[in-house]
């Protein structure tokens, strides 16, 4: 372990970052808001801009040289992302908008054709607004049962609930593999086999989870994984879901139009092949290269080096903060990622927000998407520093020092 992290040369990353030279408010900036978007390393914003001064081209419709290159590296990008996940083949990838275009895919495709109104779907009290909203949506148009697993005071899953909430009637598991929220890492693969028992299909949100640690999904035996390039220090507006292949082939398209079809008459459309089928229209091309370049970036970092420094960062984080006088830390698992969320007993997170940034930290405060994470602690919004790979302790000690100044202000 102590091997990894020192192979993990925190300067050469910070470095990779060009927006970490900057400053806010005439203060250095500490960036401790990576669970809503990671910031992008130089290789990923060259090689999307590398794709508009050389390649930009349509993509698997043209003869001519620019098309055929564009079209190799965006299938290229679909080959790293496969071997990021650990797929069987690139016909399981779809390119999709993101974790939450990915949730609906499934949710709209695959479940939607499926439920009945004696079904049931299970998520858990962690989710992100985007893996409980497309559930219900789905629940409403077949009549199915959506339940709930709970969690407890650290804001982990009660595995003894799925006794009693898994049953035949349970078609469909759905769940995040890290919370947003709290920095909860669910036990996913144990769960999948546990609702391989009633025969239920399983649907991962692996957003939080693809920037800090390896993924296998034949590993976890998912049956659906989402994720985010923006999460991963890739680009907005792209992201990818992982499918097994006899499940995707089954499933009609979620979209209709170019690229998806083999042939249109007016009597009849003939779908593309897997995974042409559910990518209606131009794709996002250069967010694609960008997504493949920032896969390039975390491979080559390492995964098991990534987690195993920020694991070390998230224990000295979490100590600092917990010295402090009248704050509560929010999320106390045994098994987190880097996330430290918190409330004070004397400030408003959204006044603490603001007096931080005039300090030129970044953190997220609110809901985070999260509400009834949030009401199961009796919260209206938590302080959430989320850390990245190019963080370091002297950011937290940029934290704590700011929180001393919010209890000079409020305290």
């Amino acid at each position: 372990m102590t091997t990894q992290i020192a192979a993990l040369d925190i300067e050469k990353v910070r470095s990779d970052f060009p927006i970490l030279q900057r400053q806010v408010n005439g203060k250095p900036l500490v960036y401790l808001d990576s669970a809503a978007t990671a910031q992008k390393p130089a290789v990923v914003i060259d090689a999307i801009a590398d794709y508009y001064r050389r390649i930009n081209a349509n993509v698997h419709r043209g003869v001519h040289r620019l098309s055929q290159d564009a079209t190799e590296a965006f299938e290229g990008a679909r080959g790293k992302i496969r071997k990021f996940l650990n797929a069987r083949s690139d016909k399981e990838i779809i390119f999709t908008g993101g974790t939450t275009d990915g949730i609906n895919l499934v949710s709209q495709s695959y479940a939607r054709s499926v439920l009945t109104a004696d079904d049931e779907v299970l998520i858990t009290h962690l989710e992100h607004h985007s893996n409980i909203v497309p559930w219900q949506i789905v629940c409403e148009q077949t009549g199915a049962t959506l339940k709930v697993i709970p969690i407890d005071d650290k804001g982990q899953l009660e595995m003894s609930a799925l006794d009693e909430l898994l049953t035949p009637q349970t078609r469909i598991v759905a769940l995040n593999h890290i919370s947003n929220a709290l920095g909860t890492i669910n036990p996913v693969k144990e769960i999948t086999a546990r609702a391989r028992e009633v025969d239920a299909v399983v649907v991962i949100d692996g957003a939080q989870a693809a920037p800090h640690m390896a993924i296998d999904v034949q590993d976890i035996d998912c049956d659906f994984y989402a994720i985010s390039a923006h999460k991963m220090y890739g680009p907005t507006g792209i992201g990818a879901l992982y499918g097994k292949e006899a499940l995707l082939k089954n499933m009609p398209p979620y979209r209709g139009g170019g690229d998806m079809i083999l042939m249109v008459s007016f009597d009849k459309t003939i779908y593309n092949d897997l995974p042409y089928k559910f990518e209606a229209g131009t794709p996002n091309i250069a967010g694609a290269v960008g997504m493949g370049a920032a896969v390039d970036y975390l491979t080559d970092l390492g995964l098991d080096a990534v987690a195993a420094y920020e694991h070390e960062l998230l224990a000295y984080g979490t100590k600092a903060l917990s010295e402090l006088p009248g704050l509560r830390m929010i999320g106390t698992a045994d098994n987190k990622a880097g996330v430290l969320g918190f409330v004070l007993d004397y400030a408003h997170p959204h006044d603490v927000g603001t007096i931080l940034d005039q300090m030129g930290i970044a953190v997220r405060t609110g809901h985070h998407c999260a509400q009834p994470v949030m009401d199961r602690y009796d919260v209206a919004a938590t302080i959430r520093a989320s850390l990245g790979v190019y963080n370091t302790r002297e950011d937290i000690d940029v934290l704590v020092a700011g929180i001393s100044k919010v209890h000079e202000v409020f305290g």
